[in-house]
């Protein structure tokens, strides 16, 4: 064998012993610094930016201190911040891979599984089926107890009416077990991201919101999560940014109108196609039809209040139209005070907002007059009730209270009679509320949602979870209310 052959081949077997040698050191060092991690000051619920650069590219998070740093090379910020503070046990927020720095070497340890799970939590379908009936509560590393699904969530400034929409939506049967079922790890100790195909084989594509969003689902149902409260600054830096900045923690916005942007922002992101029903598990879960007809109103002066009803000689335009959310229409306040001087809080039962949709109740609007009626009921109703408005000195709220039943609400009376639909009742999933001051960008909000493993109502606003009696629940000022067919 000439010689430039044979040293390449003790080379070769040079670098196999290294390799060999490598790796034994790595098995014997494995365990070198784990009682240096502290999962108390863990928190992998904000953005994945170096705490140096700002950068969001190859992020590791220190086990020790929990601050995010870039890279893991000798001129990375990570190296120098294992130097400087002497810490050592790193995780690549993306592959979830665990190194020792500055020796640069992986480390392979069972007992950081449990770090990995609350950074990418995964579901099987079997534990997604059981998520409803699940009546047991978890306990965080503080060794307080918790209820996956009903945990707060982190109000930074302004966005409780984003926490209270995320909490309603986290409770719809669909799109939660559709997020959950999509993550992006099959099992976490591969290290192995996988794919997920459609049933026809092609790749799914999602936006960064829909990631998000579905990134956050699976931390608030998280059985075995660090801290019993989830923040959701990841999801709302993204909703900043895809809503050009006019959905911002920082400023209250109207949840309604959150919600529609949210929906129809997520039906695309989830690969829906803007016209096509059905498209995506938004339009599967919340998406109906009404016939509305629509009469122009020409009348002025004494003749305009004859022209507030349908005139059949006169032409009616009908027309067909998808929706996501039905407005009701609250009547007006009260202008005057009771014997005993005290504002009347006036009641109003749901069925007399509902008559809106009867397809004979007719509303005026600026220059015409409109009847509606349902030609489809989606599996989930969402109902808008208009409490405020805003003239051009002050903004005003009706405080009307609406009176409803908890379950069994049937939406046959206005369905098209022509549309066979064997189920028509409703049961409620959520109640977002309204408290404080008159104008939709004042006060807060809380919503109440049900937990069905326990029976059990509870009222959850930011951080602060309890429970409610079912008989309370009509009695606060709702405002959005999502329905779940029977």
């Amino acid at each position: 064998m000439p010689e430039s052959e044979n040293a390449a081949v003790l080379e070769v077997a040079d670098k196999s012993e290294r390799k060999r040698a490598f790796a034994s050191e790595d098995s014997s060092s494995d365990s070198l610094y784990l009682d240096t991690v502290k999962r108390n000051l863990l928190d992998f619920d904000f953005e994945a930016l170096c705490s140096v650069s700002l950068s969001a590219l190859n992020v590791y998070s220190c086990l020790v201190c929990g601050k995010f740093f870039q890279g893991r090379g000798i001129s990375s910020h990570a190296y120098t911040h294992a130097l400087a503070a002497d810490h050592h046990i790193f995780i690549n927020l993306a592959s979830l891979k665990v190194f020792c720095l500055p020796e640069g070497y992986e480390v392979k340890d069972a007992s950081l599984q449990d770090i990995r799970y609350v950074i990418r939590p995964f579901y099987t379908p079997t534990q997604i089926l059981a998520l409803d009936q699940n009546a047991a509560y978890s306990y965080d590393l503080n060794n307080k107890n918790y209820l996956p699904g009903f945990v707060g969530l982190n109000n930074i400034k302004a966005n409780d009416y984003i926490n209270v929409v995320i909490q309603a939506l986290a409770h719809v049967k669909p799109l939660r077990d559709f997020v959950l079922n999509d993550a992006e790890l099959d099992v976490v100790n591969s290290y192995v991201v996988k794919a997920k195909l459609l049933p026809n084989g092609a790749r799914r594509k999602s936006s960064e919101l829909a990631n998000r969003f579905a990134a956050l689902l699976r931390k608030m149902w998280n059985p075995r999560a660090f801290k019993g409260q989830v923040s959701p600054h990841e999801l709302l830096q993204e909703i900043a940014n895809a809503s050009g900045r006019q959905f911002l923690l920082t400023e209250q916005s109207d949840p309604a109108d959150f919600l529609a942007w949210f929906l129809n922002s997520l039906h695309t992101g989830l690969g829906g196609h803007p016209k096509k029903a059905g498209s995506s598990v938004i339009h599967k879960a919340f998406q109906g039809h009404v016939r509305v007809q629509s009469q122009a109103v020409e009348a002025e002066g004494a003749s305009l209040a004859a022209a507030t009803k349908f005139d059949d000689s006169n032409e009616i335009t009908t027309s067909s139209t998808p929706f996501l959310l039905l407005s009701l229409d609250l009547p007006p306040a009260p202008l005057f005070q009771d014997e005993l001087e005290k504002n009347i809080i006036p009641q109003v039962p749901l069925a007399s907002l509902l008559q809106k949709y009867d397809g004979v109740t007719d509303k005026e609007y600026t220059h015409s007059i409109k009847r509606f009626r349902l030609t489809k009921l989606p599996s989930f109703l969402i109902f808008h009730m208009k409490r405020f408005t805003k003239n051009n000195f002050t903004a005003e709220k009706n405080s009307t209270i609406v009176n409803f039943p908890i379950r069994g609400v049937d939406m046959r009376e206005y369905l098209d009679p022509s549309i066979q639909e064997e189920n028509t009742l409703y049961n409620l999933v959520a109640n977002i509320c309204h408290d404080g001051k008159p104008g939709v960008v004042e006060g807060s909000y809380k919503v109440h949602v049900h937990c069905k493993g326990r029976n059990q109502w509870l009222q959850i606003q930011d951080l602060i979870v309890e429970e409610i009696a079912p008989q309370m629940i009509f009695l606060s000022e709702s405002y959005i209310q999502i329905w779940e067919k029977a």
